[in-house]
């Protein structure tokens, strides 16, 4: 870390192990950091926003280096992290430690080294003066919803510039990637009737109610497993459909009263989100008339979306795409097996690609780590990107 008369200047690696440091878990507030990135872009003379949620106790910033105009680049990273409880970490999850060519701390991957390798990038960005606009925006709830994003992206072309393209730099090795699944999940509940069970026509069974429901959901994952994929790109090569807790019933000689399921799809970028759900919503039709309901009116069904993470399309020459790839010096896209908060710039009718440093096969896990080796790719592409935006 050295002064100037500006500001402080980091390195990447210093300002990551600032940024680990904050215990951003998606439950927790994420103002702390804002705090510190607020105060280090104040240094430097770098005008900013900050985007609050509706609670106040979260927000995403928004900066920009170079003109404030319309067009130029995001990059986009979240915060949040995933909670650390229960795992086994080696040391202290929020101190960063380096060791054999690692960097470990919760995020150090997932992706608070792309956070740092932006923010580092500042003072060499300023002194370039950039003829376009490099933006950083950093966001909240990417983990749990993907929505920390939103509210800034409904403010492009109104109070704040509309980009040209956007950059997620969620790891991927620092290849570029053009297309990601969507994820929506959802929870449901059947709501029967008790009875004995000696006597089933006094009442409802919501545990056989809801096995109906899964079979149906079996029924649509076979189909999704044969239309497949016909871009050939994707592992799985097919929109999954996945049922992961289910509770119900109180006792065997019981009929019981609730059941309660929660499930999700994973799509693939051309399938209709819609598509899924009506499937399902059909099914729920025919299951309250025919199984729960027909010896009296005794029971419903209610389902709630929770989360709806929109895929990313591929968009070959976009902007995005082709200024991604000269910057990694990659001559190929790739896909993504995560979802990542793309999706929602690419609604907005911006042209979005992710690429990152390290491999998402250390996030989420106890020792989490990116290798300085990633952090110096980064940090490369990072300079390749004012180079391009330098004035002339």
């Amino acid at each position: 870390m050295t002064g100037s008369a500006n500001g402080i200047r980091y390195t990447p690696l210093e300002l990551l192990e600032r940024l680990v440091a904050f215990d951003t878990e998606s439950s927790r507030s994420n103002l702390a950091l804002i705090d510190f990135v607020a105060d280090y872009l104040d240094g430097w003379g770098v005008p900013y926003v900050r985007v609050p949620n509706a609670a106040g106790d979260k927000a995403a910033l928004f900066a920009t280096l170079g003109p404030s105009i319309d067009g130029g680049v995001v990059l986009s990273g979240h915060t949040d992290v995933v909670p650390v409880t229960g795992q086994a970490w080696t040391t202290d999850p929020f101190s960063l430690r380096v060791a054999e060519g690692r960097a470990y701390g919760r995020g150090a991957v997932d992706m608070k080294g792309f956070d740092a390798l932006a923010l580092a990038l500042v003072p060499d960005a300023l002194r370039a003066e950039l003829r376009r606009p490099i933006h950083i925006l950093l966001s909240y709830d990417e983990e749990t919803t993907c929505l920390g994003v939103a509210d800034t992206i409904a403010r492009f072309g109104a109070d704040l510039p509309r980009p040209g393209a956007v950059i997620v730099g969620e790891p991927t090795g620092m290849q570029v990637a053009d297309a990601h699944k969507s994820v929506v999940t959802f929870n449901t509940t059947v709501h029967g009737h008790e009875a004995h069970s000696a006597k089933p026509m006094l009442g409802a069974n919501a545990v056989m109610a809801a096995a109906d429901l899964i079979a149906e959901l079996n029924r649509v994952a076979d189909a999704m497993v044969a239309r497949g994929d016909a871009s050939g790109r994707f592992d799985p090569p097919n929109t999954t459909v996945h049922v992961g807790v289910i509770q119900g019933g109180t006792a065997r000689n019981i009929l019981p009263k609730r059941c309660t399921f929660q499930w999700e799809f994973r799509g693939l970028p051309d399938l209709d989100m819609a598509e899924i759900p009506a499937l399902f919503a059909a099914a729920c039709e025919r299951v309250t008339r025919d199984r729960l309901n027909r010896f009296g009116a005794f029971g419903r069904i209610e389902t709630i979306e929770e989360v709806a993470v929109p895929g990313l399309s591929p968009d070959p020459g976009s902007d995005a795409e082709r200024l991604a790839l000269r910057l990694a010096e990659r001559n190929a896209t790739i896909t993504v097996p995560y979802a990542t908060e793309a999706g929602r710039f690419q609604r907005a009718g911006i042209p979005t690609v992710v690429c990152g440093p390290g491999s998402i096969d250390q996030a989420h896990q106890p020792d989490e780590f990116i290798t300085l080796d990633e952090l110096a790719r980064g940090e490369a592409f990072m300079r390749r990107l004012v180079e391009a935006y330098r004035a002339p």
